[in-house]
């Protein structure tokens, strides 16, 4: 009885993991907030640090094309407003569009003297973790076979919702069961 316990807190724990997995779609942030907003004086820091970015999510950069630019650049260059060596030139037509595709910092700076004027923002992308790491592992059954989970969700959506109900589900069987 004890191994199916932990039987079934494992396929409960991967279902979860599993089906949250897939909860996560990308998201479109609007740099500074606004559809055209890639611009002086807008505090792109404050706007930063009030947003979460994950690995697959996407930058929005609504611009003028003829006044400013977007390169992405070096922490170095950032911090010093200097485009002269950037690693990308993001201006295509001042709506564009940049995917953050790995989990590290980004740095984006206006060409042109406009970095000095405040057009500069960097932004910490991390990795969607799904499933609660204990100490940098999985957790691991007790002696009792108990587990200390804590899994995070938002119960309002639809895929939450589901995940909510089925984990409630897989606890009333196993009361019954056991």
């Amino acid at each position: 009885m004890k191994g199916f316990k932990i039987i079934l807190v494992r396929l409960v724990l991967l279902m979860v993991t599993v089906l949250n997995t897939e909860c996560r779609q990308p998201v479109l942030h609007r740099v500074g907030g606004g559809r055209f907003t890639w611009k002086p004086n807008i505090n792109f820091t404050d706007w930063a640090i009030h947003e979460d970015f994950y690995v697959g999510d996407w930058l929005y950069f609504g611009f003028n094309k003829q006044l400013y630019t977007v390169l992405q650049v070096n922490k170095t260059s950032f911090e010093s407003c200097n485009g002269e060596n950037f690693i990308k030139n993001i201006t295509k037509g001042g709506r564009d569009v940049f995917n953050l595709t790995e989990a590290k910092p980004y740095y984006f700076i206006s060409g042109r003297g406009y970095c000095f004027k405040g057009m500069k923002v960097a932004i910490l992308v991390k990795d969607f973790s799904t499933f609660p790491l204990i100490n940098g592992s999985l957790p691991t059954a007790s002696k009792n076979g108990s587990l200390p989970v804590s899994i995070s969700f938002s119960p309002s959506s639809s895929s939450g919702m589901f995940i909510l109900l089925v984990m409630a589900a897989t606890t009333i069987f196993s009361w019954i069961l056991l």
